[in-house]
């Protein structure tokens, strides 16, 4: 049905896409796999006609049903895609809150679609949206209907997406890491949906994912990218039983299991030292969201988004929180470092600069700033304040190439923007700017789940490392139980707002008092 022959793509430099083949057949899943910034993204990117004014097509050509859409020395025919894009092709991005219009309530975009390529009428829109919603795992579908994009939580995002996405049945259905932001149990909601959809419709699909054992269950065949190329491509049993090349190897045996890496608080104490004091107190805390924007904080009048929490986190220990999509983590966060005030209950800070390191780095680095702008801003303001030490710029600039490094970075990003990256690399700019300072708390809100597994390795240790370096504590949001498992001494369950369960993490795991947690363990 569709053909990417030999694709080369560049922007103003070399080419980051370089003679990319594949073939897209009706009823099969593709998955294309590598490393963030492989070029996974700026293939399917031109294959939608999406990619950059600034990109050009230096070789190649694509096809769909034999009509040419896009070749090499040629001009994008934006009006030919338009006539593709929704109907016969459709995309879920990567990261929903750059993507979905922060201005406009989310059932009406989801409804422009059926708007602009169907004759059906406002009412009927309406139901149909409403049930796309409720395929994709929403609840509450009137309510999700009604709200903007920042009243929803990441997952919750990423759904409205899918549900866009799917609503008009296309024949290609690019997905560009359509789980990365949703927990287990969604997760396997979402690729049963996927996989329903490719088999009753018999349409194709790219799936691109950095989670391999993602690929393995919903893909037919997979191809392999490295530094903008595919180095290897054929079934999936083939490229995970019998790998021919050796980064395919290495991706594999990079895949987090769970393996308990980081040792417990108890075994990283010195003989005879005490447990740590508390550098963070939570007291019966309840956090609620405004209904309307200028009426004044009233309890009664206000969503409770969490309730009652009760919690310590104590020096140099990780505390992993773990729940479904929209139970109130983030919103617990928040509240935690001061951006959300409308609460009840007590918080106790006995540390100095608590930072947090955002779910959505696209959304929470400033895209006028370079990286090293970025990187050297929480150290002006350190500065500046009354009674610290002053740092000369040359220090700054040190301090950011180091920090660079650290998490992976080469010293050539210290001048790129946020919007030259891959989402991974923003993840580890992010990352990196919330360590610069050296804070005695971070608060990581899903700070993984855009890095591919060789780099999820690399922030584990380096977060690891830092932690006994700096006695740094942690308080770690993840949907990941493996991750969780093999980063955290202790773990909180969180269910509807509430706090359920709570314990260390190795007998949490194995003897789990709740039913909810025992789901969690075993979707994992």
């Amino acid at each position: 049905m569709i053909r990417v022959e030999n694709l080369s793509v560049a922007f103003d430099g070399p080419e980051v896409v370089k003679n990319v083949t594949l073939e897209f057949h009706d009823g099969e899943i593709l998955g294309v796999v590598g490393e963030s910034g492989s070029g996974k993204s700026v293939t399917a990117l031109t294959l939608m006609g999406l990619v950059a004014d600034n990109a050009r097509v230096t070789s190649g050509r694509i096809l769909f049903d034999g009509q040419v859409l896009l070749e090499a020395g040629k001009p994008r025919d934006r009006g030919l895609y338009r006539r593709y894009q929704g109907e016969k092709m459709s995309m879920v991005f990567q990261e929903p809150m750059t993507s979905l219009n922060p201005t406009q309530r989310v059932g009406l975009q989801v409804d422009e679609v059926l708007r602009l390529h169907t004759s059906l009428s406002p009412r009927e829109r309406k139901e149909k949206v409403l049930e796309s919603f409720r395929a994709a795992g929403l609840s509450e579908e009137e309510r999700i209907y009604a709200s903007y994009p920042h009243q929803l939580s990441g997952g919750m995002r990423q759904r409205v997406m899918i549900a866009m996405a799917v609503i008009l049945h296309p024949r290609l259905i690019v997905a560009d890491e359509p789980t990365t932001a949703l927990d287990v149990t969604v997760q396997n909601q979402i690729i049963r949906l996927l996989k329903s959809i490719n088999e009753k419709e018999n349409n194709a699909m790219l799936f691109i994912t950095h989670d391999l054992n993602l690929a393995k269950r919903i893909c037919g065949r997979i191809a392999v990218m490295k530094d903008g190329c595919v180095v290897e491509q054929g079934t999936a049993e083939q490229i995970f039983l019998h790998p021919r090349q050796e980064y395919t190897r290495r991706l594999i045996q990079a895949v987090p299991g769970r393996v308990k890496k980081n040792r417990s608080l108890e075994e990283r104490r010195e003989p005879g030292e005490s447990l740590g004091e508390p550098v963070a107190e939570v007291r019966n805390l309840s956090v609620y969201y405004r209904e309307s924007g200028n009426s004044l904080f009233d309890r009664k009048k206000h969503r409770c988004v969490v309730q009652n929490a009760d919690f310590e986190i104590r020096q140099g220990e990780s505390l992993g929180l773990v729940g479904e999509s929209g139970c109130g983590k983030t919103s617990l966060a928040k509240a935690i470092l001061g951006m959300n005030r409308d609460v009840e209950g007590k918080i106790l800070h006995h540390t100095l600069r608590p930072q947090m390191i955002f779910q959505d780095p696209y959304s929470s680095l400033n895209p006028a700033g370079t990286v090293g702008w970025l990187l050297m801003e929480p150290l002006r303001a350190q500065s500046a304040r009354e009674g610290a030490r002053p740092m000369t710029k040359e220090d700054m600039k040190e301090a950011a190439y180091q920090m660079l490094r650290r998490v992976g970075l080469e010293d050539s990003y210290f001048h790129r923007k946020p919007s030259q990256l891959s989402g991974g690399q923003r993840q580890r700019v992010s990352i990196a700017q919330a360590l610069i300072t050296k804070p005695g708390l971070i608060v990581a809100d899903e700070p993984l789940s855009a890095l591919d597994v060789t780099i999820q390795a690399q922030i584990m240790e380096l977060m690891q490392g830092l932690q006994q370096e700096l006695g740094l504590s942690y308080l770690f949001i993840s949907h990941d139980i493996n991750v969780v498992y093999r980063m955290c001494d202790r773990i909180m369950v969180m269910r509807q707002g509430k706090i359920i369960e709570i314990g260390d993490t190795e007998e949490v795991f194995r003897e789990p008092r709740e039913e909810y947690t025992r789901q969690l363990l075993a979707e994992s």
